[in-house]
This record gives C-alpha cells, structure tokens and sequence, in this order.
C-alpha cells in the first residue's frame, strides 16, 4: 500500500516513516486532533499533518570555518567533541530548589584544530545530574556535530561561543553516533516518553537538519521541532506527484502564475536551494503565495455557491408587506427614521416579500439604530402570523431587548416573551409551552432559545444580534427551529472590507451609515496615570451637572500575573474614599442576573451617579443621561471593543466625553492603537485599523467560527491574494457554471466539512 494524503497518522508506521513508532504514532494523531478540528485521532491523515506549516525558517547552509567567525555572526560549524562536561552553578541554591547545570562542550572543526569553540546550554530540573552524565556520553570525545545558530566572543572563554536553548539544536552526524540508550524518567519509564528523547530522532535523517534551509515547527505534543522535521521529510519522500493531485485547473494556475500543489506542499517545507529565506519569512514565498490563495479560493468559492443555493431554495414564509402593515409601522414609531434606516428597511422588506429565503446582514456604528430597524422587520413577520426569535449573546443584551420591545409593541397586540439560561425552571416550562402553542409572537432570549425544549409553532423570522459572539453551529441551530426562515444578523462591529469578503461572503450586507439626528461627537482623550487626579476632578464636575458617569475595568479581581487595577476593589476605594458624596454601584459577570437587573435598573433611573463595571456593559446599557466614559488599562482592550464601550455615552444631546487611561509603560503599538480613538469616531476606519495591527486571530475571536480559522491566510496580510481568489471563485460560478472544471470544483465544495459549514452563515 503506497503513501497517500488520506493514509492516517496512525498508520505511518507500517510505511516506515522516520522510524516512527505506533505508540507515538497515536501521540502524534492525538496532537494534530484539534488543529485539523477533528474529534477522532484515527480520523487524523498525512495531509493534517502536512498542513501543520512552519512558523519559520533558519538558513543553515551558511557552513562556515572556525576562522571565518565574527561576533554575532548566524552560522553552521562542524565540530569534534574535544572536552566536555556539566558545571554546577550556584552550588549554595535553597536544598528544595533542584540543582542547575551548564553543560559546556569545547571542539574544533577539520582545518582548525588549534582554535576551539565552545557550544554550551543549561541543564535543571530534578535529574539534572543524571541528564549532565547522558550528555557526556552523547557527546564523547571525537563525536562529529553540526552546530547553527548566533556567535558570540566570550572573553571570559577567549573564543567564540553559542548558547542554545535545547541540545536538540544540535545535529550529531551519523557516523559519530553513540549508544541511543536514554535514562529512565521519575517513573521509571523509557525515556523515549520524554523531552530529551527529541535529541536523537533519526540518525539516518540527520542531514535533514542542516546544510540546508530548515523549517522550524512549533513544539506538537511530545514533538520538537527537530522530530516533526524528520517525520515530515520522510512522510514527502514517501509521497509522488500523484499523491497530491491539483484540485485547481490548470488554465487558473497559468493565469496567475501559481506553482502546482505538490511542488508548494514539498517547499513549504523544505525550501528550494536558492530560495530566499526572507520571502519564506514574509509568507511571499511561490509555496506560500499558492497554498494562501487555494484556501482563499476554496473558502469564496463555496461562500458564492452557498449564496447561489439558498437562493434557490424554497421559503417556508410568504410574508406580504400591505399598506396596512405600513400604516401601523409608522404608528409604533416614536421617532423620524434616517435615511439610512430607511433604506435598510426597504432592503429588509424586499428580502422577505422574496420567494428565496433571506440572509441579510446589518451593520452599523454604534447608535446608528439597528435594534429599531430589527424589531420593524420583526412587526412584518408577526403582522403575518408568523413568530419570531431574536438571540443576543448576553443576558444583559437580551433583557435591554425586551425592555425596548415591551415599549414598543405595548399597543400592538403582539406578546413579548424573554427566555435566558437563568430563568428559573417552572418559568421555563411555562414559556416553553407558551412557544410552542403560539402564544409568545415574539422570543428574546440568549443561547436558551435553542435548547432542544424550545419548539416554536410558525417561526417565520430569526434575528441574531452581535453575531460574530455566535458559532456557527449556534446560529444553523436557530434556523433549525423553524420551515426554512428569513435570517436576519446585526453587529455593531464595524466590518473590514476583506472579513466582509471572507467570513460573511454569503451575507447580502446592508449598512446603516448614519447617526440618529442630534448627536454630539464624543471627545476622546488618552491620559496617563500621572493625570489621575485630574480625571477624578473631571468625574466629579460630571455628576454635579447632573450627569452619571461610566467607569470600566479590565477584570473583577486582582489578577497575580497583571497589575491591573480590579474593578471589585477600587470599587470600594472610589465608594468610600474618591466620592464618598456620591452613590456608586458595581456591575460584572459574575453577578447573578436579579442582582445585575438591579443595578442597571438604579442606573437608568438616575439613582447612581456611577457605574463601576467590567466590559459587560460593552453592549447593551442605553443611558441617555451618561456623558463620561472613564476606560482603565485602555491599552488591555482591542480597538473595536474601545469603540464599543465609548459608544455608551453620548446617547443624548449633551456633550460626553471619553477617557482612556494607561500605563507609563506605553508600547509603541499602544500608543499608536490609542492615538486612533482621539482622531476618529468611525467605526469601520478603527475596525480596519484594529485588524490590522491586532491580526485577524484576535479580531475574529472566537474557536466556535469554524471556517474563519485560516491555517495559512491572513486576510490583512494577504489581501491582494484574498481578492484575487474570490474574483476566480466568481468567474466559475457566473461565466463558467457548466464547465466540467466547476463541476468538478463543486464535488470538492460538498466533500469537505471545513468548507460545508460556511452554509449556516
């Protein structure tokens, strides 16, 4: 049986690959598991494995002479083993402290013998002793090793010198290997269970690790970087050209000017000769550029073809918008909609008078009026006898709904029911059947609406808000609960143009670019903790005009590992020592729901002056009389979340304000991230900025969002590649649909689960 990309991990060892044990087989399998999402590490195959790319690259075919050395000079010298042995440091350590060793190793190369070097590391731990006496018998007098990396003149020594992390480093060559025996562990077990048995790897594979560009892996389980580099060459070598066959047509490749799949596969890992390392640094190497553009491709492609499916698919609603259901829209509002809602709402409106079913996107700034325009759409369904479900990612979130729902469909007819994880259990059951009789016309509820209880009797409308706090599966579950629905998502999270391409590409996207009339811009100042007391005095000003003031912290409690200022315990220092005048009230996560009820309820109605709170209060508190934000730590927060929070004051007419403070010890990135909220109130700019500087890893969020989780692409970095992919995905979808290639390309979208769930939006 030859090696192919779908042969599992476990069963490398019958292909005698790197002299890969089955034990360790499964080890492998077991940590590749929740990189390639998979829950069975019988599931796990070469081609996870070869998907797990280097983080970087070294240049060890720089092989130097010992007299060719320079301080600070990156190189590869071969070296006899000419003395050796482990040196105790601090011999007067605490007896409960366990020893530390330098192992130092003084050698020469061929045509230098009277010029040593000397290659050292540390050694701790409580078999140090035991590990000093194996290295001095691995690296016996005469043994011949490879040694790379940084150079530097030792004047305590008087020669060149090379720390390493971890003797692994360290290429011992074939014909100078020694006994492979390894001491046992505290238990007594092979130490080919342990990290210093990654040293020895394979001594038939030892020119894998030098005179060549190497790739550097990040540790995998039990595996070091050296380990996985020999299992991977070997895997390659055992792989042809038929093995991994180009899913991309050939005329596409021409077109732009990509490398085949087997060639890329083989050099990202092992780098061509010639190739420039600094390339393969930038990810612009003809490796990277083509595995980033087939998971660019493959992700738009099956994005389009969703949204061309569900197009076509049957619609379990026919919602009518008659001039009737116009006139009562216009008489629930208590306001003039902007232009932007407006045209929102047409949007919306077309979508559910639709035959296909609908899957629009709104975003928004915030305040910009999403909820006004969600709770329109949901009149429309409900005017058609149909229910409705919106799902908020909080509880706060989703009680702020059903306040604002209660107001205004309080004359409509309509029954508003809230349903949160914490609502106790006989309630529960109550509102369950409730649902399901037709009762309730509209549920507001957290992820409890999907619990396999909750049946509706005609849900014709799901709306979901901040939906990028949803997995997935979370939202393909709403849409479960009732005959196909129209699908209606919201953020106030400003979408970049290339995650709008990428995770949303199956969304029609309306935008509300526009603020309610008479709104002040928020000014927004960054302070450092020099100026505190200045802060403080402007706190005060606030409340004795009548306003309440925001305080917002990073975490609940003292953390040991970051001096963060908590806000349980200033908390009570701002209460009994800052303003004592004033009544201050503390709101976070961990409290029960009645109790966070409680004090936004004394917070609305103006009965505290001020709110201490974590970044619960993120989304969801709408207090038209709040005019200061006062951050702490601001340089904790990402761009987005800062913007969020800010947009908590200045919900009236008055002029608010917007502090952030921070550490002395500003980065240069944080001071440059900060200097963003002074100069702009866009969202969508900061949005754009905060991708950039904080990567997509950080912005997207969550693990829940399955497909959004790039192995190579980064949609920031790799813009142009990701444009230029979704241009040809479009391009076989409209001008070449019937082609045997897209047909082809078609069968490969339904294969593979990855792909599959970008289908639930």
């Amino acid at each position: 049986m030859s090696l192919s990309l779908d042969t599992p991990i476990v069963d490398l060892p019958r292909h005698g690959v790197a002299k890969l044990s089955p034990a360790m087989a499964g080890k492998l399998a077991v940590a590749l598991a929740p990189i390639a999402s998979k829950s069975d590490p019988g599931d796990i195959t070469v081609e996870d494995l070869l998907n797990y790319f280097p983080t970087r690259y070294e240049d060890r075919s720089n092989f130097i002479q010992i007299d060719q050395l320079e301080d600070g000079l990156e190189a590869s010298i071969e070296i006899y083993v000419k003395v050796r042995g482990g040196f105790q440091v601090g011999k007067n350590r605490h007896p409960r402290q366990p020893p530390l060793f330098i192992f130092e190793i003084s050698g020469s190369d061929a045509a230098n013998r009277s010029k040593p070097v000397v290659v050292k590391w540390f050694v701790s731990g409580k078999q140090a002793k035991r590990i000093v006496t194996y290295y001095e018998e691995r690296f016996s007098r005469g043994t011949r090793f490879v040694a790379y990396g940084k150079w530097e003149w030792d004047p305590r020594l008087q020669t060149y010198a090379l720390m390493v992390n971890k003797p692994e480093e360290l290429e011992i060559l074939p014909d100078s290997t020694k006994s492979r025996e390894l001491p046992l562990d505290d238990t007594g077990a092979n130490a080919e269970n342990n990290e210093l048995a990654e040293d020895i790897g394979d001594p038939e594979l030892a020119m894998v690790h030098t005179a060549r560009r190497v790739p550097i892996y990040r540790k995998l389980g039990d595996f070091q970087t050296k380990r996985l580099r020999e299992i991977i060459f070997s895997v390659l070598q055992g792989l042809d050209r038929s093995a991994i066959p180009d899913k991309l047509p050939a005329d596409l490749l021409e077109r732009q000017d990509l490398i085949s799949r087997f060639e890329a596969i083989q050099q990202i890992h092992f780098p061509p000769e010639n190739s420039s390392i600094a390339e393969y640094e930038m990810f612009r190497s003809r490796a990277h550029q083509r595995l980033i553009f087939d998971e660019f491709f493959w992700l738009s492609f099956a994005m389009q073809l969703l949204r061309g499916e569900r197009q076509k698919e049957p619609k379990g609603t026919i919602i009518e918008i008659s001039e009737v259901t116009k006139e009562r829209l216009k008489e629930l509002l208590p306001f003039t909609l902007t232009q932007a809602q407006k045209r929102v709402i047409g949007e919306i409106f077309a979508d559910l008078k639709s035959d296909a079913p609908m899957n629009r996107l709104i975003q928004g700034d915030v305040g910009s009026g999403k909820t006004i325009v969600a709770f329109l759409a949901a009149f429309a369904a409900m005017e058609n006898g149909y229910q409705v479900a919106l799902m908020a990612p909080t509880e706060i979130l989703a009680e702020q709904h059903y306040r604002n729902a209660l107001k205004i469909f309080d004359n409509s007819g309509y029954r508003v029911g809230l349903l949160l994880g914490s609502t106790k259990a006989a309630e529960k059951r109550k509102l369950h059947a409730a649902i399901a009789d037709g009762e309730i016309d509209l549920v507001i509820g957290t992820h409890a609406i999907i619990q396999d209880a909750v049946r509706f009797s005609k849900l014709g409308l799901a709306i979901i808000d901040e939906q990028h706090r949803f997995g997935v599966l979370q939202r393909a579950q709403l849409k479960a609960l009732g005959l196909n629905p129209d699908i209606l998502v919201m953020t106030a999270t400003p979408i970049p143009r290339s995650l709008a391409m990428t995770v949303y590409g199956d969304l029609d996207v309306s935008v509300i670019d526009e603020l309610p009339p008479g709104r002040t811009p928020i000014k927004t100042v960054v302070l450092g903790e020099d100026q505190r007391h200045g802060v403080y005095k402007g706190i005060d000003r606030e409340v004795r005009l009548g306003r309440q003031v925001y305080i917002v912290y990073p975490l609940i409690e003292e953390s040991a590992k970051m001096d963060l200022k908590a806000a349980t315990i200033m908390y009570e220092d701002l209460r009994t020592r800052v303003f004592p005048q004033y009544t201050v009230g503390l709101l976070h996560g961990k409290m029960k729901p009645a109790e966070k009820e409680e004090i936004m309820r004394e917070f609305v109605t103006g009965n505290l002056d001020i709110l201490v709170s974590t970044t619960v209060i993120e989304v969801g508190v709408d207090v038209p009389n709040a005019s200061l934000m006062v951050i702490e730590h601001a340089e904790r927060f990402g761009l987005s979340q800062l913007h969020q929070l800010r947009g908590r004051v200045g919900r009236g007419a008055e002029q608010s304000f917007c502090v952030l403070l921070t550490d002395f010890k500003k980065t240069a990135v944080a001071k440059e991230r900060l200097g963003i909220m002074e100069q702009t109130s866009d969202g969508f700019k900061i949005a754009e900025k905060d991708l950039e500087i904080r990567g997509q890893g950080e912005i997207l969020g969550t693990r829940q969002s399955g497909i959004q989780n790039f192995r190579i692409g980064n949609i920031v970095r790799d813009l142009e590649i990701l444009a230029a992919a979704r241009s040809e995905a479009e391009e076989y979808l409209t001008k070449r649909r019937l082609s045997a290639e897209t047909s082809a390309m078609v069968s490969h979208v339904r294969s593979d689960e990855r792909l599959r769930l970008a289908g639930v939006g």
